[in-house]
C-alpha cells in the first residue's frame, strides 16, 4: 500500500510545515496555490490549526484560565469536523488513485 504511505508522509510534511509557519511571527502569506493539492493542503493546514485551538481552549479551560465550557465544546466539534473532513478527503484521493491504477492501458 505504497499510495497510504505517500499519502501520510505528505500529511506529516504538511503539518510540519504549518508547525513551522505558525511559529513565525509577521510572516506574510504567501499567493494561494490552485490545484488539488494545494486544497488537500489546506485541508489539512485547517484540521491542523482547528486541532491546535481545540487543544489550545481545553488547556486553558483545565487550568482554570477559562470558564466557557461552551467555547471549549464547540472548539473541540470543530477539530472533529474538520478532521472527518479530511479523512474524507483524503479517502476520496485515495480512491481516485486505485482506480486509475486498476484501469486497463
Amino acid at each position: 500500500m505504497g499510495g497510504i504511505e505517500q499519502v501520510m508522509a505528505a500529511r506529516a510534511a504538511i503539518l510540519a510545515r504549518a508547525a513551522a509557519i505558525a511559529g513565525e511571527a509577521g510572516a506574510a502569506a504567501p499567493a494561494a496555490p490552485t490545484g488539488f493539492a494545494a486544497l488537500f493542503e489546506r485541508a489539512l493546514d485547517r484540521a491542523a490549526a482547528s486541532a491546535r485551538a481545540a487543544s489550545a481552549a481545553t488547556s486553558a479551560f483545565e487550568r482554570g484560565e477559562s470558564d466557557d465550557i461552551a467555547q471549549v465544546m464547540l472548539a473541540r466539534q470543530v477539530a472533529s469536523v474538520e478532521f472527518e473532513a479530511t479523512l474524507q478527503l483524503r479517502n476520496r484521493l485515495l480512491g481516485a488513485y486505485r482506480d486509475i491504477m486498476n484501469m486497463p492501458v
